[in-house]
């Protein structure tokens, strides 16, 4: 629990019914899982420990259209202070570099203005300072952008959702929009997408990562939580909804995202540009 959530939630009958929750989804009985999950967002309505999403690796109940904001929030103000150490030595992280090498390749720029959704502790910003000539950072985790304004990487930053600064921030439009890690955290891409396009200028660049699966579990699915909670997309969803709001796919690369328990977690890294 954090200082966040609602004084009226019983934070002693939370804990419990997501304890009961998560040892009866770790037993692998899904059924009795869904219902103490259930309880557990009774409890909690904004999701603070992320029921939703764990109900939906399980197939039970709807997926939702992108992890709950409180859910992301706590999860990364937990771990700021130790996030590069678990995800970079420890899950093999290094998109970043993946975007600075395909931006080389596809869209070497330079760039006026640089924006850095879901910023984190700025690793894409650090691997992209010399690309561009100022660059804003948005991220849900304040804690977060706490350790990275200690790095007096970024010129600007915000703490908030990043469709809801894409829709109402009252900023200049931006040359290079990236994402990375940002889609496992995003089922409906369509808001997403738009936000981006209406966020930069004409001929800009829209670089991000995604993740995937196979197709026989993705299933025809344009996107869906997997089994470590995190949305994985479709290719075919990825490509249309880019084209829907007017990017045409300058490359789309498989690549290794990360490592969960020791295994390569499949994704895309796409450079878009704005048509």
């Amino acid at each position: 629990m954090t200082e966040r959530q609602s004084a009226a939630i019983d934070e002693e009958a939370l804990a419990e019914a997501y304890d009961r929750a998560l040892a009866l989804e770790k037993a692998g009985d899904f059924d009795a899982a869904a219902l103490a999950y259930a309880d557990v967002l009774r409890i909690d309505p904004e999701d603070h420990g992320g029921a939703a999403v764990r109900l939906a690796s399980m197939g039970r109940g709807e997926t939702p259209p992108k992890a709950p904001d409180a859910y992301v929030t706590t999860l990364f103000d937990q771990h700021a202070e130790d996030f590069e150490t678990i995800l970079v030595d420890q899950l093999g992280y290094g998109v970043p570099l993946l975007v600075r090498q395909a931006l080389a390749t596809h869209a070497p720029g330079p760039y006026p203005r640089l924006l850095d959704l879901g910023c984190g502790t700025g690793l894409c910003g650090e691997t992209l300072r010399d690309m561009a000539d100022h660059i804003t950072g948005v991220d849900l985790s304040e804690s977060m952008l706490e350790v990275t304004d200690e790095k007096e990487v970024y010129d600007a930053l915000f703490v908030g959702e990043a469709v809801d600064f894409l829709q109402n921030a009252d900023v200049e439009p931006f040359d290079l929009v990236t994402a990375t890690d940002v889609l496992p955290y995003v089922g409906h891409l369509e808001a997403f997408f738009a936000g981006v396009a209406a966020s930069s200028n004409p001929g800009a660049v829209f670089a991000f990562s995604s993740e995937t699966l196979p197709d026989a579990l993705m299933a025809g699915r344009p996107f869906m939580v997997g089994p470590h909670q995190r949305f994985a997309h479709a290719e075919a969803y990825v490509r249309e909804t880019l084209a829907a709001n007017g990017f045409s796919c300058l490359c789309v690369e498989a690549i290794t995202v990360r490592h969960e328990m020791g295994k390569p977690v499949p994704g895309h890294l796409v450079v878009a540009r704005r048509r």
